[in-house]
């Protein structure tokens, strides 16, 4: 159950309590802004080698270019916008194979490194915003292969910078520092067949992501962090992680990535396809809001409507991430615009079940006020399909108007409603009904691109959730978990077209924890016959709690009541000896081989009881809106009519209710056994 504060807490017991529910509208997914991108510039610069970074004082925004006559050209402009000379550069030199170019987050220092067509890396420094430069630095002989070459530079800040290279195979870096000046280049700890393309930002350690093939010629994208303390110690490379891959012969190949932390990691690459009808586009992905880069969790790759050969490179200032490339900008806004709609809202029905949910919002229209929803400009822009609803309960306190968060929803569509008068649908009336669904639509609404496979013993439970959750932009954390969460590592696999929904519920299957949803995030919980009360409701004449409206309470003979569980090479049985002299043995059956000994398959056997036992329960409750209540919590029920004293039930559904015009702000709560 969600917290809630004194003042609320007795508030939503009173008779007179008044509503106050708040509902808001974002352009956002899992808490994460969707950007909207608006087109800055479009010229006829030729797609190629470049680099873009910004200086946030100012601001100032540079870039670099090659060409295919190996000219670097660069440009500085100042406040980019619109109306940006965009097409004004500035050549450099002629013998330029690549370059990259950084800007700290504070500070008048801006670095440009190339590599030129003599294999040797150089470095360029400005002290005054790349309004002037010094004389270009050799640091390093790259290596023979001019085609091969990728480079990649980030500040830490003022004081600390870095520059990556690679000659096709293998990556090096030198890092700076104010104090000690550049370090020699040094190889990484890592091994691929080949590398494509690098790109690298700074968050705690410095984050790589990297394009090519591994060791079996597989082409993918990766990820891996050079520490610097923080997931890693100083200096050391972690393993690669696999953000995205396709198979070897299949015609696709990965490149040119670009990361920026714009409030999460965003990362971007060209992915193409050399087959009948050969394409190259850019694609983007982006991590979560509190996952570490080295947890390796991604939003599944989306296409971006920019065909590329060379990618985008990804900048951030201002409230803006910055696309560039040779001949467009793009320009996105990172915190996500929302509307406050709770003064319109005439009907509101949101419900929680264990495995989907939903809410209708019904908002008044009688003066055309949301003819406009979803259109560049107007109030109500954010009302788009896939945004995100916020339903917030709450009700006026001695506090004043307070409200618990904790219901998210995102748009599926909406549907206009309007009524003349006449004798039977009395006055005049028109209302924009919104629907939307919860996080197990996102869930069913990622289908696996390819094929995923855990070997036996590779991954827990609990760590292929997180990677399911993470593809459909959500994030996953737990109230309480039992062992095998944590214990089972299944052999397991997510076949192409599978959605998420699907792939969560099988692994559910496979343990006794279950999964609640609390705004954007994903909560795992064991539920246990000894948990505690969370909250008690009442149906008597002398209560002073919070009251019943109506009851309904069921019992009913168990699904289950004998479970045999067939593992490798072992058998076991567990029952409810009670159930089973009452009603006879109910059999249930396991099969699954990545249970090897007893004590696995036991846990199995009492984990399919224990929800025959939290589903034997049924009825329902009516209350007055709880604000706090959450699916799986326990509550105890006092109904002298029913003869309840303090019975606990389990909760296994929602139905919020609010219609001001009827007074009703209430709550259905199905019950379940405990």
């Amino acid at each position: 159950m969600r917290n809630l504060s004194p003042s609320l807490s007795a508030a939503q017991k009173k008779p007179s309590a008044r509503p106050c529910p708040m509902v808001e509208v974002f352009q956002a997914t899992g808490g994460i802004a969707r950007l909207t991108w608006t087109q800055v510039y479009g010229g006829q610069e030729p797609d190629h080698f470049h680099d873009a970074a910004i200086s946030p004082a100012g601001p100032y925004m540079y870039r670099l270019r090659t060409d295919s006559s190996d000219n670097l050209l660069y440009q500085r402009i100042t406040d980019p916008g619109p109306a940006s000379p965009w097409q004004d550069w500035e050549r450099w030199v002629t013998t330029a194979c690549a370059a990259a170019i950084c800007a700290p987050p504070a500070g008048l220092s801006v670095l440009a490194f190339r590599i030129g067509t003599d294999g040797h890396v150089y470095r360029r420094e400005s002290g005054d915003y790349g309004n002037t430069w010094g004389n270009w630095t050799d640091m390093a002989y790259a290596g023979p292969a001019p085609a091969s070459y990728r480079l990649a530079a980030c500040h830490k800040s003022s004081t600390q910078a870095i520059v990556i290279y690679s000659d096709g195979v293998d990556l090096y870096r030198s890092r700076w520092s104010s104090g000690s000046g550049w370090e020699p280049f040094a190889k990484w700890t890592g091994s691929v067949h080949s590398v494509t393309g690098v790109a690298v930002s700074y968050l705690g350690d410095w984050n790589i992501v990297v394009t090519g093939e591994d060791s079996a010629e597989k082409p993918g994208v990766w990820t891996c962090v050079l520490g610097d303390g923080y997931s890693a110690a100083p200096g050391s490379w972690s393993s690669l992680k696999e953000l995205t891959s396709a198979e070897k012969g299949s015609g696709t190949s990965f490149s040119f990535p670009s990361l920026n932390t714009a409030t999460v990691p965003r990362a971007f690459f060209v992915e193409a396809f050399a087959g009948p009808e050969p394409s190259s586009r850019l694609h983007w992905t982006h991590s979560l809001a509190t996952a570490d880069f080295v947890d390796n969790l991604w939003r599944e790759p989306v296409p971006f409507n920019q065909a590329s050969g060379y990618g985008a490179a990804a900048c951030y200032s201002n409230l803006h991430l910055w696309l560039s490339m040779p001949g467009s900008v793009w320009r996105g806004d990172v915190m996500p615009d929302h509307v406050d709609v709770t003064g319109d809202v005439v009907h509101i029905q949101a419900e929680a079940r264990e495995t989907s949910g939903g809410i209708t919002i019904a908002l008044r229209n009688d003066d055309g006020r949301f003819s406009s929803v979803g259109q560049p400009g107007s109030r109500y822009e954010p009302v788009k399909l896939g945004s995100e609803i916020r339903f917030s309960p709450g009700y006026v306190t001695a506090a004043g108007n307070e409200v618990s968060s904790g219901l998210a929803f995102w748009i599926t569509g909406w549907e206009y409603v309007s009524a003349a008068p006449s004798p039977v649908s009395g006055p005049p009336s028109s209302v924009l009904r919104l629907h939307a669904s919860d996080a197990w639509a996102l869930l069913d609404g990622w289908k696996a691109r390819r094929t995923h496979n855990w070997q036996a013993g590779n991954k827990n439970i609990l760590q292929i959730l997180s990677f399911i959750f993470a593809r459909a932009g959500l994030e996953l954390a737990s109230v309480t978990s039992s062992s095998q969460l944590t214990s089972l590592k299944p052999a397991l696999a997510i076949h192409p077209g599978e959605s998420g929904r699907s792939a969560v519920l099988r692994l559910l299957s496979l343990v006794p924890d279950v999964i609640f949803f609390r705004g954007n995030y994903a909560y795992v919980k064991n539920p246990q016959a000894a948990d505690n009360t969370d909250y008690t409701y009442e149906l008597s004449a002398t209560s002073h709690g919070h009251p019943i409206f109506e009851g309904q309470y069921a019992v009913e003979a168990k699904g289950a009541n004998r479970v045999q569980v067939f593992g490798a090479d072992l058998l076991t049985e567990d029952w409810d000896w009670a159930e089973i002299g009452l009603v006879l043995d109910r059999l249930a059956q396991v099969h699954d081989v990545n249970l090897d000994s007893a004590a696995k398959a036991h846990a199995r056997g009492q984990a399919v009881l224990r929800d025959a036992a939290i589903h034997a329960g049924d009825g329902h409750i009516l209350v007055p809106l709880n604000c706090g209540q959450e699916l799986y919590d326990v509550v105890g029920i006092t109904d002298q009519r029913a003869g309840l004293a303090g019975a606990r039930r389990r909760v296994v559904g929602l139905t919020h209710t609010y219609a001001p015009a009827k007074g009703r702000y209430d709550l259905r709560i199905e019950l379940g056994g405990v």
